[in-house]
């Protein structure tokens, strides 16, 4: 149904000025491509349902939004630009794969467009991975930054220290996440492939474990004339990267890895560490952020840095002034409790067992006396598939459910958060208020909460902070 359009042929493409329309432009990745596309020259304009902080600073660059669907905005367009999200029936993009069809317009998948953007750079640094994703980058973005260079960076999350969720650098360096959802990754163009982990997750796309393996292979592929940064501490990943036939630079913890990590001791859960490569003294790190998984990914960070000759104190100063992207453990503020109680509240993205645990036992070294962890499900799909790892993630902490956030989905599993709470021993309340209502009862000094899931429970964070009901 889609063409795919490889980056030679976008750069024929792109080799005269074009208008870009962006069906979704209001997402944190859509928007960021919308404004790289702007910086290098094209006219953009696009779609999405409603304002956002993200559509009021595109239009108020001069971009053109409109916030109800109609084909005929497609009419005066050259490309048009969408993602998985946008549904086949969509009118506007139904529209433009018509003209796509007919050869008259281009309609080209966010992926592909991605691919483009960061093919024409020197060094092409893909971050993927189940999880750590987003922190890689923004750790490899504050590296590069420190050492006074001028990277292209695109995130999943905002960063505050770029201003959002994109830099628009020179065409040295180009650094972004690389997201395997869909096989999103296999349009990218990276010479140093990052793989930081390998788990089951997205089962409503991939059949199991061995075919996410299989897609994370091809992934590395892209980069057999360049470099692969992976994970060996990982069974999975070293599966994904046996038939590899590029430069490797491995990194871990419990693997003789190229790039590891000696002295490790915890200050209110926030590491401090040398990296040692090769055995060797590379770089003293104190980290602004918390976990032991934060150690694994400043290794990635600081080996994809170290191959494109970044020195070793631009890596201490980046990572040591690393504190963290937005809902990635994200303080966002103290609320008042019924007793008068002041509880610190963070706000995580975590919504796989593996983040969840790995953010919990950060949280747990924070010097708190309790810490409660408010957790929305995100898809009936993963939580069915991961309802056992999911029920076992919450130990040791007081755990709140909130209702399974469906997204794309329709629940043919049967599976609810309801059951999830009481298997995982916690508590489920159908709203948001009346969780809120909950922890300002229950909550004391000397506890922590943690607002977690990649859904709407977000909204979770203004009733508290707010004091709404």
């Amino acid at each position: 149904m889609y063409t795919s359009y490889s980056g030679e042929r976008l750069g024929e493409i792109f080799s005269v000025p074009r208008s870009v329309y962006f069906i979704g432009i209001g997402g944190i990745s859509m928007s960021s491509l919308a404004h790289i596309a702007l910086e290098r020259g094209c006219h953009v304009s696009g779609y999405d349902r409603v304002p956002s902080a993200l559509t009021e600073a595109l239009e108020k660059c001069g971009v053109k939004i409109y916030y109800e669907l109609d084909p005929s905005h497609i009419d005066d367009q050259d490309v048009i630009v969408y993602t998985a999200a946008i549904k086949p029936d969509n009118p506007e993009l139904a529209r433009a794969l018509e003209y796509d069809r007919a050869g008259e317009k281009y309609c080209v998948y966010r992926a592909d467009f991605l691919g483009w953007l960061m093919s024409g750079c020197k060094n092409r640094i893909g971050v993927a991975g189940m999880h750590g994703k987003s922190t890689t980058t923004a750790m490899l973005a504050h590296i590069f930054l420190s050492a006074k260079l001028d990277p292209t960076i695109v995130l999943g999350a905002v960063m505050d220290e770029i201003g959002g969720a994109y830099r628009v650098g020179s065409k040295d360096t180009f650094i972004m996440e690389a997201c395997e959802y869909q096989d999103s990754f296999l349009s990218f163009t990276p010479n140093i492939a990052v793989i930081l982990n390998i788990d089951l997750d997205h089962t409503d796309y991939f059949s199991g474990l061995d075919n996410i393996i299989d897609s994370f292979s091809k992934y590395a592929a892209i980069a057999d004339d360049g470099y692969a940064v992976y994970n060996s501490d990982s069974e999975n990943v070293l599966s994904a990267m046996r038939n590899y036939k590029g430069k490797r630079v491995t990194f871990g913890l419990e693997s003789d890895a190229v790039f590891t990590a000696g002295n490790i001791v915890f200050d209110h859960g926030r590491a401090e560490f040398d990296i040692l490569k090769k055995g060797t003294l590379f770089a003293h790190i104190k980290l602004g952020v918390t976990g032991r998984h934060n150690i694994l990914n400043s290794l990635a960070a600081a080996a994809a840095a170290d191959i494109c000759g970044v020195p070793a104190e631009a890596v201490e100063k980046g990572l040591a002034s690393y504190s963290g992207a937005k809902r990635r453990m994200e303080y966002r503020g103290s609320f008042t409790t019924a007793s008068g109680a002041s509880v610190p509240l963070f706000d995580d993205y975590a919504h796989h067992p593996t983040e969840i645990r790995a953010t919990l036992s950060g949280a747990k070294e924070m010097g708190y006396k309790r810490v409660w962890v408010v957790f929305q499900p995100h898809t009936y799909s993963r939580t069915a598939s991961l309802y056992d790892e999911f029920a076992k993630s919450f130990v040791g902490v007081n755990a709140v459910f909130a209702p399974i956030y469906a997204a794309r989905e329709t629940n043919e599993w049967g599976v609810t958060s309801e059951k999830l709470a009481e298997d995982a021993g916690g508590l489920y309340f159908p709203t948001l208020g009346e969780i809120a209502g909950y922890l300002r009862k229950e909550l004391r000094d000397g506890d922590m909460l943690i607002v977690m899931g990649a859904g709407d429970v977000i909204k979770l964070d203004d009733i508290l902070l707010e004091n709404k009901s």
